[in-house]
């Protein structure tokens, strides 16, 4: 059976970036996003390789180039091959939030995870909730703590946040998030 063909880097990203500025800006899904979106202070890395071991390894060179480059804030580590079983997504993250603890990065990194089939525990596949964590592809999401924390300073009710999200898909309901998400992967190169 032959394989399917593999996106292209600058495609997959442009998905991401559309996925961001539509839902995650546009629908306020994450109030600290827009900032550094417009500042262009997130690196899009698309990792290609399927073995576990060389994939957390890549994953520490992210941790590294934010070592290394303090005006990046945060990095979308992308993984459009090999991850798309949540529950194999779900063993990587499993192994990654340890490997970076143990590689000194616990309070300098923080892991958030998403996937176009993010279902979160007690809750149906269908719910329109898991579209707060679906993306486009399977995403690690590299994030500075400290900066993290400055913004949270600066948000009056931060805990609100998750149940502004859970509302919010609730309200737009699965099948146009489902439409939401088809138009992500079907945009042409000047979408954005």
């Amino acid at each position: 059976m032959p394989s399917s063909p593999v996106t292209p880097d600058n495609t997959v990203i442009k998905h991401c970036q559309q996925w961001i500025k539509t839902l995650v800006i546009g629908q306020n899904l994450c109030p600290f996003a827009k900032t550094v979106f417009i500042q262009e202070k997130i690196h899009y890395q698309v990792d290609h390789n399927t073995a576990t071991a060389a994939r957390l390894e890549a994953l520490i060179s992210e941790c590294q180039r934010l070592d290394n480059q303090t005006t990046l804030e945060t990095t979308l580590f992308i993984c459009p091959q090999g991850l798309s079983d949540f529950d194999d997504f779900l063993d990587l993250l499993a192994i990654a939030e340890p490997l970076l603890k143990a590689q000194g990065y616990e309070g300098t990194y923080q892991l958030a995870s998403f996937h176009p089939q993010y279902i979160f525990a007690n809750t149906p596949p269908d719910s329109a909730e898991n579209y707060t964590n679906r993306s486009p592809y399977p995403i690690l999401h590299l994030l500075r703590e400290s900066s993290l924390e400055t913004a949270l300073l600066h948000y009056n009710d931060p805990e609100a946040i998750v149940e502004h999200n859970i509302a919010l898909m609730n309200r737009l309901g699965t099948p146009h998030l489902q439409h939401l998400f088809n138009s992500f992967t079907h945009q042409t190169d000047n979408s954005l």
